[in-house]
């Protein structure tokens, strides 16, 4: 299944014994793309996850370097024809990047942000359905 990944799911990875990490990390029926700007996101928020998952700076890093393995990245440059169709679907300006992504690749969006389910013209599907569907 092919998922766009918004990056709050992919800061769940960070917790040990995350489900959500497990998912990503451990299921081969899972194809999970996110735009490359959320591992930028990761970094900008990097001592934030640090102190709240209890993890060191080194557990960190190999976090993230598992996370660039099991996620494909997307620059900007592979899917900007579609942000003007994602700006007037998407019902947060924040996530146009992720619909446009989604748009371009003909996919879902996985994310637990309930206001992403404000329109009809891209899937969005929750943790608990994701975890429904491939248990």
């Amino acid at each position: 299944m092919k998922l766009v990944v918004d990056t709050n799911i992919l800061m769940t990875c960070f917790w040990k014994n995350s489900e959500t990490k497990k998912a990503i990390m451990l299921n081969d029926n899972l194809d999970l793309i996110a735009p490359e700007f959320s591992l930028e996101e990761i970094d900008k928020y990097r001592n934030e996850i640090i102190k709240k998952t209890k993890i060191s700076e080194e557990e960190f890093k190999v976090s993230k370097i598992d996370l660039a393995i099991s996620v494909k990245f997307f620059p900007l440059e592979k899917y900007k024809d579609f942000l003007r169709q994602a700006f007037e679907i998407s019902p947060d300006p924040d996530d146009i990047d992720f619909f446009a992504l989604a748009l371009k690749l003909n996919c879902p969006i996985w994310s637990n942000d309930k206001k992403l389910k404000d329109q009809d013209k891209i899937k969005v599907y929750s943790t608990g359905d994701i975890l429904n569907i491939i248990n």
